[in-house]
């Protein structure tokens, strides 16, 4: 089974550890703060909007909108379990063209069946569609909810309502960033799977010459040579047969092990989407 390299010593979410794991980066612990780095990625006019919405009284909101109960506890938990297992069935489904071990012909042989997988799945660019599609749907679909979540919030008027409108304003100045980090995701994914290829390739080089060697020294050639010249020296014997050429790996088990990565990635990532959800309920659940 072919893995990435193991590094440790980087804390941070989960998204940036595998994602550090997965490509073999040398990323450094940054040293600066939460705070700084917000200041960075905040333009003039959100800097502006957001001290207004800090030091201004908050708008009054007029009675009527929906109030929060178990049925937005259920919303959120049905849009993470369809999200979530909308990332298994596409990372799965990437695979439904792919030949198998399992389903192809019992005496199909394995240079064509390697063939075949080299041509349908060697193509980085349908993963990369994917993810990105999926991408689109966790913004869309977590986009709304929190949406729905901060209309709530702000309908309990005074220090709530002041809650809402910073989350709009850093929703509305964060948007632009945080699809230009998320959206490098599938770029580096690409490294992960093209490391995994070249792998699979060395590894089955490796094998088909540890075979062809062996059969070079095949063990009955040698035994003819000896019978027909049973005085020759000691010397000259044959040497001793190799050890059995390993056998290479199941065709596609790479493919396995890049999906399986992939979904890791994109569930990381879905966490990291919800994480201001996460924070509208807890405002929620305590007023």
């Amino acid at each position: 089974m072919l893995q990435a390299p193991q590094r440790t010593g980087l804390s941070g979410p989960t998204l940036i550890r595998l994602l550090t794991r997965l490509t073999d980066a040398d990323v450094q612990q940054s040293r600066q703060s939460l705070s700084d780095h917000l200041s960075q990625w905040l333009g003039w006019t959100d800097a502006i909007a957001l001290s207004a919405a800090l030091n201004t009284s908050p708008p009054v909101i007029a009675p009527g909108a929906r109030l929060f109960s178990s049925a937005e506890e259920r919303e959120c938990v049905r849009v993470r379990t369809t999200l979530a297992d909308a990332i298994a069935s596409d990372t799965a489904a990437t695979a439904a063209r792919r030949v198998t071990p399992g389903t192809a012909p019992a005496r199909a042989p394995a240079k064509k069946l390697a063939a075949v997988l080299a041509e349908d799945e060697f193509d980085y660019s349908s993963f990369r569609q994917r993810y990105l599609s999926l991408q689109h749907t966790m913004e869309t679909s977590i986009g709304n909810l929190r949406s729905r979540l901060r209309g709530m919030v702000a309908a309990r008027n005074g220090e709530w309502t002041r809650l809402a409108v910073v989350d709009a304003i850093m929703d509305r100045a964060l948007l632009p960033k945080e699809r230009a980090l998320l959206g490098a995701i599938p770029k580096l994914l690409q490294t992960h799977f093209d490391r995994l290829r070249k792998a699979d390739e060395a590894a089955r080089a490796a094998a088909t010459a540890q075979a062809e060697a062996a059969e070079l020294a095949d063990p009955a050639d040698a035994a003819a040579q000896t019978d027909a010249d049973p005085g020759a020296p000691a010397g000259d014997a044959a040497p001793a047969s190799p050890e059995p050429a390993a056998p290479p790996p199941p065709p596609g088990a790479w493919l396995d092990t890049f999906r399986a990565d992939m979904r890791a990635v994109l569930l990381a990532e879905l966490d990291v989407r919800l994480q201001p959800v996460e924070g509208l309920l807890a405002a929620l659940r305590t007023s």
